[in-house]
């Protein structure tokens, strides 16, 4: 007798340049499912010619992450809904994981055709631009009729129970890493002769409160202590936060790399890491920092004051304060 054959989850997000934390949990999850009666697919959606996403898709190939990609340019386009249903029905797809309000929207358009089961997962309300309170409210609305809302952090669990959503069918499942991929090679070594190498990994956007930290670094260096700073990621601030650091009287002590494709070595060479975010859910750079023995000290931001033990996993500080 044949086996039968496996259910297929489908996971959909939108994909904006590298993508962020988020793609490390989606494209490390297909390959868990190994031996069990379930097989899952990523589905992103991006824009046409879009660099990025060729990173996005080497990722996917590393981690043996099936991936398909849709192109599209604009906010709502019902092409994309019909190749989207295309490949729901090809994959005979019974649970669609929404990661995103337009993933999580599409979900709930599509479930007359396909009768699958709704699932998705809260990353974080943190970027906000002209468009994303229309966006977060649909988001919002969306969420109340999904069948399990998985979320990151505690603030988001109480936000989405706050919204509406039914406390039984919100589920709290906090980011994870592989600590083996995620390990020193060298023992961490106190800087003898050098500066102490402070490092922060994140997308450059005004939520991550980048201006701060460098403000910050800038007051140290003013006391006479020798620091650098070396801040990782792409983002739309990147011209902005080079201008800054550049016109700082300070100018030699920073350092704004851009996109970094291998974190390992670059958290390899870091002595502190800090997240200096405004808004945030559990990122997974700090998370990829602790299991690298880095010392890290965060803002109490979103999820990370019920993380992160003060004064026992790292340091804690009150959000929006260079002091």
């Amino acid at each position: 007798m044949a086996n039968p054959s496996p259910a297929h989850v489908l996971h959909v997000r939108i994909a904006t340049g590298t993508g962020g934390g988020p793609e490390k949990t989606i494209l490390a999850s297909p390959r868990h499912l190994a031996g069990t009666s379930w097989e899952a697919h990523v589905c992103y959606l991006h824009l046409p010619d879009d660099p990025g996403f060729g990173v996005i898709e080497e990722r996917a190939r590393q981690k043996s992450a099936p991936l398909t990609g849709i192109p599209e340019r604009f906010p709502l386009n019902p092409f994309t809904l019909c190749k989207l249903r295309r490949l729901a029905r090809d994959l005979k797809a019974r649970v669609w994981h929404g990661h995103d309000y337009k993933s999580n929207l599409f979900g709930l358009l599509l479930r007359p055709f396909r009768k699958h089961h709704l699932v998705t997962t809260v990353h974080g309300w943190v970027r906000h631009t002209s468009r994303t309170p229309l966006y977060y409210a649909i988001d919002k609305w969306c969420l109340k009729r999904y069948e399990r809302v998985i979320v990151v952090s505690a603030d988001l669990e109480a936000e989405c129970v706050a919204i509406g959503c039914d406390p039984e069918r919100v589920i709290h499942i906090p980011n994870a890493i592989d600590a083996e991929e995620f390990a020193r090679a060298a023992p961490l070594a106190q800087p003898e002769g050098r500066p102490l190498v402070i490092g922060s990994l994140a997308r450059l956007s005004r939520e991550k409160g980048f201006g701060l930290l460098i403000a910050a670094v800038e007051e140290l260096a003013e006391e006479g202590h020798d620091v650098r700073l070396v801040i990782a990621g792409e983002g739309e601030l990147e011209g902005e936060l080079r201008a800054r650091v550049a016109g700082s009287p300070h100018a030699a002590r920073f350092e704004i790399t851009g996109f970094v494709e291998d974190v390992p070595a670059f958290l390899e060479g870091l002595d502190v890491y800090c997240c200096s975010s405004l808004r945030e859910g559990l990122p997974n750079a700090v998370l990829e920092a602790m299991s690298f023995e880095l010392p890290v000290i965060s803002t109490r931001c979103g999820g990370m004051e019920a993380f992160l033990r003060d004064e026992e996993d790292g340091l804690l500080v009150e959000v929006g304060s260079a002091e």
